[in-house]
């Protein structure tokens, strides 16, 4: 079952007019295991004293959201557990100690940003929206945690639902290229993962959850193969005509290390074209690590695929 296209969503002062234009979402890893090798609290010359880990977090994700803001990020996105192929679970009070500080630095430091949360565990999501947080992501979509869906429905909060079938058994490691899933297998990976996505979100429906406060994310790199994800980005309109806002997360995924034969810190040019290309087929937001380069890359797609109002 489809819905009309949500044309807007209202979160305290900022208004997102879907179709209009595309908003950047900035990654902030508070995590030392980050696939991508910017997680804040990745050890380095200038985090190697005895007292590593007091403030460091909130220190780095102080500068790192003032620059993303100043780059045209909309959406802070602060994740405290790696979800890289095959990396291990934290437990609920290591996930506090990393982001719920992170959170409530940032609400105060920037009270015009919106904060979104990127975990799947309900008691990080009800402590991170009561400290300012405004959005969750979860990379499950409401099915890792049953509680979390009625913590969303309770504070009237937008959820981003995306699809995931990640399992560490189908793990391929390349030391130069990271981790990344061989073993998805789909009967048909546009339709599988569409339908899996409406099962979300009736479970977010059935909890109370309006649907002009659903956002649908594919899932890239998330139990998928290569070809899997280079044709989820090529026909993601088929996933926006849910009715559904999109998000694309692509940034520096192994997709498009394994394409380019490229490392993590190499995938800008990679991730700039599975943006643009993603914004044509419909991405609502765009998910990223170079916020810079991704807001221009954004800014000048919309100039050319949507329609500019003569108003």
């Amino acid at each position: 079952m489809t819905c009309l296209i949500m044309n807007s969503l209202k979160i305290d002062h900022f208004t997102f007019e879907w179709g209009a234009r595309t908003y950047v979402m900035g990654v902030l890893n508070i995590t030392p295991d980050s696939f991508s090798g910017d997680g804040l609290l990745a050890p380095s010359p200038l985090r190697s004293s005895p007292n590593f880990g007091r403030g460091v977090g909130v220190r780095a994700a102080l500068e790192q959201a003032n620059k993303f803001i100043a780059a045209g990020a909309t959406i802070l996105d602060i994740g405290g557990e790696s979800t890289r192929p095959g990396s291990q679970p934290i437990d609920v009070e290591e996930e506090r100690r990393r982001v719920i500080p992170v959170i409530k630095t940032l609400a105060k430091e920037f009270p015009d940003a919106l904060i979104s949360i990127d975990t799947y565990k309900a008691v990080i999501v009800e402590e991170a929206l009561n400290e300012g947080a405004k959005i969750v992501n979860d990379v499950w979509a409401l099915r890792a945690d049953p509680e979390l869906r009625n913590i969303v429905a309770k504070h009237k909060c937008p959820v981003i639902l995306m699809h995931n079938r990640s399992n560490p058994a189908s793990v391929e490691v390349r030391s130069n290229l990271g981790n990344a899933y061989i073993g998805a297998e789909y009967v048909d990976v546009i339709e599988d993962v569409k339908r899996e996505l409406m099962d979300s979100v009736n479970l977010a429906r059935e909890a109370g959850i309006e649907d002009n406060r659903i956002i649908l994310d594919p899932g890239i790199g998330f139990g998928k193969k290569v070809e899997h994800n280079l044709e989820l980005i090529n026909r993601l309109d088929e996933i926006r005509a849910l009715g559904f806002p999109v998000l694309l997360g692509p940034s520096r995924k192994s997709f498009i290390g394994y394409t380019l034969d490229l490392p993590p810190d190499q995938r800008v040019e990679g991730t700039a074209a599975a943006v643009a290309v993603g914004i044509a087929r419909g991405a609502d937001i765009v998910r990223v690590h170079d916020v810079e380069y991704m807001a221009r890359v954004a800014k000048m797609t919309d100039a050319i695929v949507r329609e500019k109002s003569n108003d």
